[in-house]
């Protein structure tokens, strides 16, 4: 009897994978190479001119005693240039010596100055904000997210993430997890969150689904099986928000005082192939990761915790100037930070 319901089991898992493989059976994605040429050609002259009128959101930081600070606005300046050059502090001044010359930042800090700003408690509390204030201007555009986390080793030549996230616990210490939600059109990052590299993913559907819900008319959410949880499905229909997450093998439709999750889980098995059309979207959070991790590396340089969490958010930073830079030109989208800015509370910034 075992042994019937265990191949029933996997005759079921068969026929799913079935279906979901004629989702992308003779699919075709088209470029339109005529935006993307010239957003790729001027992506560098425009990414220093987006990045300054963003930090101009960033509010002076009030001086206290002893030696004065440099301008926490010019230091994340230099900090984000040094990630989309994905090089060296040394040789990241170079770039930074132009910047100057172009009337972007007033002084070109040492280079050791540079990496000793990484670790600056304000980046900590800048960067989100920033990161959510940048992926305004596609508010319009956006209304299908993804949620999904990835690892980034903290040694230049450790184990690939893609390697390790399935062995032992041991073998993530070595990594620091990034937790994001972003639109599934666009890639953008709406919100995002830095953990040790053995943290649950599900605990973080909440707080990064609640961001991105403040701001953006969230339609649908998709998440993997490590996300299938009640308290999930609770949260997507409180916000009214269609949740498109599979549930695991060993689970059933009993509501257990969630309704939500019997509906759900009929409309996975009774129509999976409706269900998996949209749940296909969600291939692009990982496709977002391929992004970051291929243009911007996917190990960070810094060594203490602060300084690897805010490397880590320098690099979703920059990653969403890139993709507002390319929707400038085949969308044609109007980029207006100050305008922006207005939108999210002070006291994100304070």
């Amino acid at each position: 009897m075992e042994n019937c319901l265990n191949n029933s089991k996997i005759d079921n898992l068969n026929q799913k994978e079935w279906l979901y493989s004629q989702l992308t059976k003779d699919a075709k994605h088209t470029q339109e190479w005529k935006e993307y040429n010239e957003a790729q050609t001027k992506e560098k002259l425009m990414l220093y001119k987006l990045l300054y009128e963003l930090l101009n959101i960033v509010p002076t930081r009030a001086y206290a005693f002893g030696r004065p600070r440099k301008s926490l606005r010019d230091m994340l300046f230099c900090c984000l240039i040094k990630i989309y050059s994905n090089t060296s502090s040394r040789r990241t001044i170079s770039d930074l010596k132009l910047a100057k010359e172009a009337g972007y930042i007033e002084d070109v800090p040492h280079f050791n100055t540079l990496l000793n700003y990484f670790n600056d408690a304000g980046l900590s509390i800048i960067l989100p904000y920033l990161i959510s204030v940048s992926a305004l201007p596609l508010k319009g555009v956006e209304e299908k997210f993804a949620i999904d986390s990835t690892g980034f080793g903290t040694k230049m030549f450790g184990e690939k993430w893609l390697n390790v996230r399935t062995g032992k616990d041991s073998e993530k210490r070595g990594y620091k997890k990034c937790h994001i939600i972003c639109g599934t059109k666009t890639n953008i990052i709406t919100s995002a969150i830095i953990t040790e590299g053995k943290a649950n993913d599900s605990p973080l559907f909440t707080p990064l689904l609640t961001n991105t819900a403040q701001f953006f008319n969230v339609k649908e959410i998709t998440a993997d099986k490590g996300y299938s949880s009640k308290a999930n499905l609770e949260l997507a229909k409180e916000l009214q928000i269609m949740p498109y997450i599979p549930f695991k093998s060993n689970v059933t439709g009993k509501s257990g005082g969630s309704p939500i999750w019997a509906e759900m889980f009929k409309y996975f098995t009774e129509n999976y192939m409706e269900f998996a059309e949209h749940y296909h979207q969600r291939s692009n959070v990982e496709s977002t990761f391929a992004m970051i991790k291929k243009k911007f590396g996917d190990f960070i340089r810094c060594k203490t915790d602060e300084s690897q969490n805010n490397e880590i958010l320098c690099k979703l930073l920059v990653h969403n100037i890139t993709c507002l830079i390319h929707e400038i030109f085949e969308l044609k989208i109007e980029v207006n930070f100050l305008k922006c800015s207005k939108k999210l509370p002070a006291q994100k910034v304070v």
